[in-house]
């Protein structure tokens, strides 16, 4: 059978330079090839129609097992882990996926690597070694994530919904596999799970049920040839694709009203209904015009009336189980106490919003905004990586035609007011699903999902119960919303006449600092400006801390309607707390920019603190903070880590304790105080012109900081704030063991901070080459051989410009003393490893890093942050790539082995080391022995603050006005 070639065109992006092309193998592997001669990296993502759906009974969690087995070896690279070696070698990253309907992998590698990384890849899919050794460790692999998962609401939730539903649809499987289901279970029966294992892959996986996507530089035609040589092997046994269609919610799964427990305290409700799948109207768009309406939050719509009426936090509408074979449209919303008891009239207001969209009937000019929005959105959508890109394009192939695999049902095509009419008359009393979550269901339940232990109760709702909600609801004025004035219609680039690659300070005053760059990479009419507001008052005590935070969330809060429409239009804001005060981002699209940047600044120019808000935000920051004892452990351990390291930081208790006892005159009074002394780092770039950035400052300032009844003052040089961390001693291990805060939690977990320097080019490059280095084969060894968690990560830290490496493990194995000395034995052994690597392989690996280094930004988005990161830190290195590529190339082996010796390994005598230890329910004894047996060379911290005031810091970068570094 010869190779099929398409020339069907794929439709791209306006101003989407790259070429695609889609062909068929052979094997009835199909692919689609794109060419980016711009790209420094190369990625693939290989899509299998096979997922969780296909487990077979009494093997739960095959699919996703099997998705981790393939990684570990094949005929032809029979050595264990040698793959994702390879391409973290090689700067790239590698992962994969299982849901309902398929199982995805996917990887990137620098540009220059792609045809061994591809060779390597496909041997997932033509000869892999799935040993028993391996079997053995994977199933407790799978296991440990389970375990992670057990007590995350979103997983428990999601298994209650599938256990209400039809036995006989693969929907109401439990997906993800256990110990239990993949060993204990299989075993019970006298199943081998490997040789199901074996069994699965070779009934199921097959070419014909196969979708591949390879992004690279070089031109279709080499790609193309690349492709045949490397995936033409892949067996195809012409294997049916799988059929998943019927109802898995028939009528005794309807019409339910279920109340369940999560961990966390919090109050949401979900309404959805079984639907007709989008997918079979993608071109007429019906979910998303509803989602559009439903979830809308401007004035007249139904989150705005709940919010007014104080009983919701948040609503997101739309269709989620994205198939040919069954859907839901789901309406989620984020309650408040008040709101919680109120879920009849909440439903009710629901459905009486619903009836108003089916008596005003289907707005032309309404889909024809949407179609505007999307296909603006579509045209000028920003360049993302190729592995996410890769990603997404192999997602699409199974779903839509060639012609749509980029744009997928992103842009509607066809109004048909029929079509969206049929899918708005299935959101019907009689069709419904009622879940809701809340503490306060406990000891009202009478059942228990057997997976994951949720407890919930049903209730089965007939239409006269409903229909009583409906007329119960408060008569309010729920509408349509109004036309979107915030759609950008100028489109055009501004012309900038110096291109400059680095910011440059274009302005400053005794109350700000304009860093600006024009776009000179990206040519899309798109903008970033960032207003860091410095502000001494913000963090100078818990309550300060509090108060800000509630200063930035009622000015969400109000913005909200106003700027809906915004962000609908591809314009986005945010107003953040930060460390130092707060800031104001916007990005998105430049034509209407300035508009919305003009009534933020008017906003916090007027702040009111309304107390019927103030006491919703109070509300939610007092269960933010209550469910922090609720974070998993390995968060926990970053988070005390954190607070160990960082100068200023209040513990959650503390914001929690000062929370109770502020009302809106506090947050009225320090407000005034907050704005009164202020500095404002600025950053814009994209397409706007200088004069025009200046004159938003000018403006601010105007208005902030000018104006006759303006209290504000510039700050003074005393007053500008720094961000310090505490400097760790040389050669001392500090060890700091706390129990988990949720008992039930079984896990345990160990951050083992290992602080290196505070930035230098040097010094730098040897930590970043080290991490390339050791990041693999510390995985393979801690989480793959060892088996110590499912969590099991390397990754560098910069505080502020203070570098270090640090080990991340969780785990209901080991208790977190035996991982912390796993961590210390692991580079023991890594020590010979390293002496023995040769030039080649060191010269490689040096290569790899400058490659990475290289990497062109790709978006206004992204090389806004990379410069913003060196205006925060007060470090002013933009041209940091460059520098460290020269000093990389200059490196020598020995030096990176003395780096290792001196700062890194367990008895080094620069080393500078903080384990901290998370111990869960499983490991209270080993806890008490731990205190009480420190081990040799370790000093001990038993209280945070004790140990932050008793440590010198490190220097500031930042200094005051005109001063760069101290």
């Amino acid at each position: 059978m010869a190779m099929e070639r398409s020339e069907v065109e794929i439709v791209k992006p306006r101003n989407d330079k790259r070429e695609y092309r889609r062909i068929v193998l052979p094997n009835s592997l199909e692919v689609c090839l794109i060419s980016d001669p711009d790209t420094d990296k190369a990625a693939a993502s290989m899509n299998v129609d096979v997922g969780s759906f296909c487990d077979p009974e009494g093997l739960e969690g095959l699919a996703h097992f099997l998705e981790h087995m393939l990684f570990y070896a094949s005929e032809k690279y029979p050595v264990e882990d040698s793959y994702s070696k390879f391409i973290a070698e090689h700067g790239g990253t590698t992962n994969a996926f299982t849901s309902s309907e398929n199982t995805n992998f996917f990887f990137d590698v620098n540009a220059d690597c792609l045809e061994e990384a591809l060779d390597r890849f496909a041997q997932f899919f033509i000869k892999p070694l799935m040993s028993a050794d391996a079997t053995i460790r994977e199933i407790k692999a799978v296991d440990s994530e389970h375990q992670k998962n057990l007590l995350t609401d979103v997983w428990r939730i999601n298994q209650l919904e599938k256990h209400l539903s039809s036995r006989d649809h693969p929907y109401h499987k439990f997906s993800t596999g256990s110990w239990e289901t993949l060993e204990v279970r299989p075993k019970a029966k006298g199943l081998d799970t490997r040789l199901e294992l074996l069994k699965f892959y070779e009934n199921n996986y097959s070419a014909n049920l196969m979708q591949l996507v390879v992004y690279a530089k070089e031109n279709l035609d080499v790609i193309q040839s690349l492709v045949e040589s490397k995936f033409v092997a892949v067996r195809n046994i012409s294997r049916n694709p799988f059929d998943f269609s019927g109802n898995p919610c028939p009528s005794e799964h309807l019409q339910i009203l279920v109340k369940a427990v999560p961990i966390k305290d919090c109050h949401k409700l979900k309404i959805f209904w079984p639907i007709t799948p989008g997918m079979h109207h993608y071109k007429e768009g019906p979910c998303g015009y509803l989602s559009h309406l439903i979830g809308h939050e401007g004035e007249g719509s139904l989150f705005s009336v709940l919010k007014k009426l104080g009983w919701a936090i948040s609503l997101v509408a739309g269709e989620e189980e994205r198939s040919y074979a069954f859907s839901f449209f789901y309406t989620i919303i984020e309650l408040t106490d008040a709101g919680q008891e109120h879920i009849e009239e909440i439903v009710g207001l629901l459905f009486k919003y619903i009836k108003l969209l089916q008596d005003s009937g289907v707005q032309k000019w309404i889909f024809d905004e949407l179609v505007a929005i999307r296909e603006t959105g579509f045209h000028y959508k920003d360049k993302i990586p190729p592995i996410h890109y890769a990603l997404d394009v192999a997602l699409n192939m199974q779903l839509y035609p060639p012609e749509d695999w980029l744009v997928g049902s992103s842009v509607p095509s066809k109004f048909s007011p029929d079509t969206i009419q049929k899918i708005l008359n299935e959101l019907t009393p009689s069709n419904v699903r009622i879940f809701c979550q809340s503490k306060k269901f406990e000891g009202c339940t009478n059942l228990t999902e057997p997976w994951y232990g949720t407890q919930f109760a049903v209730e089965k709702l007939d239409i006269m119960t409903l229909e009583k909600w409906v007329e119960k609801a408060p008569d309010v004025n729920l509408s349509l919303p109004k036309e979107n004035v915030f759609i950008p219609t100028d489109l055009s680039l501004k012309n900038v006449q110096e291109k400059v690659r680095y910011p440059q300070i274009l302005r400053k005053s005794p109350f700000s600092r304009l860093w600006y760059k024009s776009d000179t990479n990206f040519f899309t009419p798109k903008a970033v400006i960032r207003i860091d507001f410095n502000c001494p008052e913000s963090n100078h005590s818990p309550e300060a801390s509090v108060l800000t935070k509630m200063f930035t969330r009622l000015l969400m809060d109000y913005l909200n309607e106003y700027a809906y429409d915004a962000c609908v239009g591809g314009l986005s804001y945010g107003i953040n707390h930060t460390d130092t005060g707060f800031e104001v981002i916007c990005l998105g699209f430049s034509h209407k920019m300035r508009v919305l940047l003009d009534m933020i600044i008017s906003n916090i120019n007027s702040f009111e603190v309304r107390p019927d808000r103030f006491s919703v935000i109070k509300e939610s920051l007092k269960k933010k903070y209550e469910n922090y004892k609720f974070h998993s452990p390995h968060s926990q351990a970053m988070y005390y880590c954190s607070q160990l390291l960082e100068e200023h930081s209040w513990p959650w208790n503390e914001k929690l304790e000062v929370l109770q006892h502020q009302d809106p005159n506090h947050l009225s009074l320090f407000t005034i105080r907050l704005l009164r002394k202020a500095y404002l780092e600025c950053y814009i770039s994209g397409n706007i012109e200088p004069n025009e950035a200046e004159s938003i400052v000018e403006h601010i300032e105007e208005v902030l900081f000018k104006a006759s009844n303006c209290p504000s003052k510039p700050l003074l040089p005393s007053q500008h704030l720094t961000k310090r961390i505490v400097k760790l001693q040389d050669g001392l291990k500090y060890f700091y063991a706390v129990k988990g805060l949720n008992p039930s939690d079984e896990n345990s977990a160990v951050v083992n901070y290992i602080q290196v320097h505070q930035d230098d080019i040097k010094m730098n490059v040897k930590l970043q080459l080290l991490a390339l280095v050791v990041k693999q084969p510390a995985f393979h060894q801690l989480r793959s051989v060892e088996q110590l968690g499912y969590i099991a990560l390397l990754r560098q830290r910069n505080d502020h410009g203070v570098r270090g490496l640090q080990f991340i493990i969780q785990s209901t194995v080991k208790d977190p003393l035996h991982i912390d000395a796993r961590v210390n034995a692991f580079l023991g052994m890594f020590e010979n490893t390293l002496y023995e690597m040769s030039e080649e392989d060191f010269k490689s690996n040096v290569n790899a890093l400058i490659d990475l280094k290289l990497e062109k930004h790709k978006n206004l988005r992204e090389e806004a942050a990379f410069f913003w990161k060196e205006i925060s830190d007060g470090t002013l290195l933009f041209d940091r790539k460059e520098s460290e590529v020269a000093a990389l190339r200059e490196l020598k082996k020995e030096e990176l082995v003395e780096f290792f010796n001196s700062h890194v390994k367990f008895d080094a005598p620069q080393r500078r080391n903080l384990s901290v230890q998370v111990y869960g329910g499983l490991h209270l004894t080993e806890y008490k022995h731990a205190i009480d047996n420190l081990p040799p060379g370790s000093c001990q911290i038993t209280d945070i603050f004790s140990f932050r005031r008793s440590r010198p810091l490190y220097g500031s970068f930042k200094g005051g006005v005109g001063h760069m570094k101290l």
